[in-house]
């Protein structure tokens, strides 16, 4: 067992098994923290339980800091992974594949709508190449932790080798820590890539033990042409992983890709580091389910920043057992419901350290 805070993964050679990963000890949040919260609200200038979900997330913000009151975020940081996916081929997608490098660059640049939303949330940000299909990453920084080109058209043949998924997995545990050990006390995890919802609803319906026809959504806006399509690609992934469904790390490597697959260790790895989480929208929250398997107890450290329109989302929320925080109708992911629920969070966290006690106010507590 890996001392708390630190994390490692196994190894596997093709064809010799499943590929195992292994995060470090993943402690619950502090529940002394969390109970001192709760007396705190109730001692607060307003009706018990009067500020409803805003009192929960500042409970949660304080058992995941260890103390209470809470503290002011002051270093949140959004990661955007980026990759591309094979079975963008299979005309899944209202956008061509191409649009994925195009928006790596907008992002870099500072033009998408996470860059905007980011700013209002006063977060950090940074769009990582983990499997983008062109030959130069735009940048250094950008491409350092490339794993390869497209993953594989999951309908026909697998997304990744074994080899693969364990460096998506590296790729995705070493981005956490470095954000952690720059001071990040907040991360959101972030997607950009043509074809991944295709992947993220097949992990679902997988996980989940759902029909295709019950997990597909429209991603970017496909037609009722584009839907069928997809959810024949998501019927024929399904019944290639028909017998690895017990096996993450397998079902990464036959019908994930390697942006999901880093995702996902970037999710476990927070909660080994115990910082607070934010998930954002269907790709994200699959990649969570799959490190939900992979890191139990993981999920005590994550909150659902939105919920979205994609039938996979909802059941991938109500496996974790989380509560959306906004249901906005959003659907774009890069981050941005996350993003968005971001200030709604620092409300919480302000409303418990910041508010007068009955005491302190000199206000009389007892209820008429």
């Amino acid at each position: 067992m890996r001392p708390r805070g630190a994390g490692g993964r196994g190894s596997a050679r093709a064809g010799e098994g499943p590929v195992v990963t292994v995060f470090g000890t993943i402690d619950p949040p502090d529940a002394v923290a969390a109970a001192a919260a709760r007396d705190r609200e109730d001692v607060l200038t307003k009706p018990r339980n009067a500020l409803g979900r805003l009192e929960d997330l500042a409970v949660w913000v304080a058992a995941c800091q260890g103390v209470c009151p809470p503290r002011q975020f002051v270093r949140p940081r959004i990661v955007v992974f980026a990759g591309d996916h094979g079975v963008a081929d299979a005309g899944v997608s209202a956008y061509p594949a191409e649009v994925t490098a195009q928006m790596v660059a907008n992002i870099d640049g500072g033009g998408a709508a996470i860059n905007a939303l980011a700013d209002v949330a006063g977060a950090g940000l940074r769009v990582v190449d983990i499997a983008v299909d062109v030959d130069t990453p735009l940048s250094q920084a950008v491409g350092a932790h490339k794993v390869r080109r497209r993953s594989g058209n999951l309908a026909v043949e697998d997304a990744l080798s074994a080899e693969e998924v364990t460096a998506a997995l590296e790729a995705g545990r070493r981005i956490a820590d470095e954000e952690v050990d720059a001071g990040a006390d907040l991360l959101i995890a972030g997607d950009m890539g043509i074809g991944n919802t295709t992947a993220a609803t097949v992990l679902v319906a997988a996980l989940t033990g759902t029909e295709p026809v019950a997990a597909v959504g429209r991603g970017t806006g496909i037609d009722d042409a584009g839907w069928a399509r997809k959810t024949a690609a998501v019927r024929d992934a399904l019944y290639r992983a028909r017998d690895v469904t017990k096996d993450p790390s397998a079902l990464l490597r036959m019908c994930g890709g390697a942006d999901i697959a880093a995702i996902a260790a970037f999710c476990a790895q927070a909660a080994v580091r115990r910082t607070p989480l934010l998930l954002d929208g269907v790709v994200v929250s699959a990649a969570a389910l799959v490190a939900d398997r992979m890191a139990p107890g993981a999920r005590l450290w994550w909150q659902a920043g939105h919920r979205s329109p994609e039938p996979a989302h909802a059941l991938a929320l109500a496996d974790l057992d989380l509560e959306p925080i906004l249901d906005l109708q959003m659907r774009l992911g890069e981050g941005t419901g996350a993003a968005v629920a971001l200030p709604v969070v620092r409300a919480a966290v302000a409303a418990l350290a910041d508010m007068a006690t009955f005491g302190e106010a000199g206000i009389s507590s007892d209820a008429p």
